[in-house]
């Protein structure tokens, strides 16, 4: 195969992301917006030693499982990647990604992980479901401004208002940006130029309270003609009651601005001020209140999170009288919603903003039995185990790490504080089945498993897994788990799911 390369190929398989696969002459063929099923023509446009990138020109005869995407810009844009499949195949999908995962890297039984898991739990409706967004501002090639969504593997700009995924205030919002930009003259960044003031603009909605953030990510140290904006903004969120694109009880609640002036793929800056209301929005979850920061991480389904954090409580089958650590902690989520439950909950987090949340959220809701510390887990937890500090005993471990997963350093002392139970949350089945493996040769075996769909119309899926000691080994011998697991796992797709 060489780039540029036409085939008729058949498409049997979908890849990590959501891409299809197909085959020609033995070596795996990587193709966006195919799916299994879909006999297609597709264009070579990168071509591997093992494997190809190939781009969709035509679909012959079509999958089973393909729908219309109810975005026009689904295809274009880099975020709903499975929006042309129809979603009780997307949670079989996802169910599928999960077991081949922890089987191929984790080395796990394959019947026992089908039988442990179950069905992926869906969303009801799987579309307005998010409650933050992040919209990119440039402009178009007219010098117009633009704001929407980046194309896949791209910073090019596809202009969208109304992403249907999000609450719909955020048509009303970005409307209400793009008119403060034309109106006032503001300039908008160039990547390539490094100039230009608004980067981007970031939503955040309460769907319990009904409160709303907006954050400006600027080039700059202050926003323009701001008293008006925030004036436009309070407008933009009142629409009329009967619009079919009613928002409901909403209220801007604050309007952030985080300064970000270095030549960086990472959205947010390192200083922010707030210049109206309050620097954060309140949201529910079941009964307790959590105050959440333009910084802060805090799930984006509020349905799935409810049902996620209640696998993970009953998972680690509170008495009372447990010593909780939850690391990687963020605001306190899932430390604060299973506290009533434990006898001590710690929680570590490395971001100094959600810590605060963290502990302004305890004192909010009256709980007193948590204690939250700031750093990075791999350095915090070990030192205070080193030390023998309290906290250094832990009866369960709770962690729910970024997607590259647990740090090795972590792992090892996690081990050696020996807890009875370990509950990891996760948002990659291929670093949780690569930290599964490392935990169940070291006096841990794997008992139960779930999984969720947090982010309807991709190819991710989070999932939950519950370790118990079962023996009293300990890592006494450090094994590197650092691997390329993205690399990794191309190539096992390459290969086939046999391995052969």
């Amino acid at each position: 195969m060489n780039k540029n390369d036409t085939f008729e190929i058949y498409i049997d398989d979908l890849g990590q992301d959501g891409e299809g696969i197909g085959h020609i002459d033995g070596e795996a063929v990587f193709v966006k917006d195919a799916l299994p099923g879909d006999t297609a023509i597709v264009k070579i446009i990168k071509a591997k030693k093992k494997y190809a990138y190939g781009r969709l020109m035509e679909v012959l005869s079509p999958s089973v499982y393909r729908t219309e995407a109810k975005c026009a810009n689904a295809r274009a844009c880099g975020g709903c990647t499975l929006m042309h499949m129809d979603y009780q195949s997307q949670l079989k999908f996802k169910r599928d990604r999960i077991i081949n995962c922890m089987t191929r890297i984790g080395g796990q039984d394959k019947e026992l992980i089908e039988k442990m898991l179950g069905e992926v739990q869906g969303v009801k409706e799987p579309f307005r479901f998010r409650n933050k967004m992040q919209f990119p501002i440039g402009k178009d090639k007219d010098g117009n401004p633009v704001i929407g969504f980046y194309a896949g593997r791209t910073h090019h700009i596809i202009p969208e208002e109304d992403c249907i995924t999000g609450h719909p205030v955020n048509k009303h919002i970005v409307k209400a940006v793009k008119d403060y930009i034309v109106k006032f003259n503001v300039s908008t960044y160039d990547e390539e130029t490094l100039q230009g003031l608004m980067r981007h603009v970031i939503t955040r909605i309460g769907f319990a309270t009904g409160e709303v953030m907006v954050c400006f990510v600027i080039n700059g140290e202050s926003l323009p003609h701001s008293n008006e904006l925030v004036e436009m903004l309070k407008s933009a969120i009142n629409v009329m009651p009967g619009d079919e694109t009613s928002t409901g009880e909403l209220t801007l609640s604050s309007v952030m601005i985080s300064i970000n002036r270095e030549n960086t793929n990472r959205i947010l800056g390192t200083k922010s001020k707030c210049i109206y209301g309050r620097p954060y929005i309140d949201d529910y979850i079941e009964d307790i209140r959590f105050s959440i920061s333009a910084e802060s991480f805090y799930q984006v389904n509020p349905e799935m999170t409810v049902q996620l954090y209640s696998k993970a409580r009953e998972f680690a089958e509170l008495s009372g009288n447990e010593t909780v650590w939850d690391m990687y902690c963020g605001i306190g989520t899932i430390s604060l919603f299973i506290s009533k439950m434990a006898k001590k909950v710690y929680g570590v987090e490395i971001v100094p903003q959600a810590i605060e949340n963290a502990r302004n959220n305890a004192a909010q809701n009256g709980i007193e039995n948590a204690e939250f510390f700031v750093g990075k887990a791999e350095e915090v937890v070990p030192d205070i185990y080193a030390g023998n500090r309290p906290g250094s005993r832990a009866d369960v471990v709770i962690v729910d790490p970024p997607r590259k997963g647990c740090d090795e350093k972590l792992l090892e002392t996690i081990c050696l504080m020996n807890p009875e139970k370990l509950v990891y949350v996760s948002c990659d089945p291929a670093t949780l089945a690569r930290d599964v493996k490392y935990l169940t040769e070291r006096g841990f075996i794997l008992k139960k498993m779930a999984g969720f769909d947090q982010f309807c119309h991709t190819g991710h899926v989070e999932s939950i897994a519950l370790l118990e000691r079962v023996s009293n080994r300990k890592a006494d011998a450090k094994v590197h788990i650092d691997v390329d697991l993205e690399d990794y796992y191309r190539i096992k797709d390459a290969q086939g799911k046999d391995g052969k």
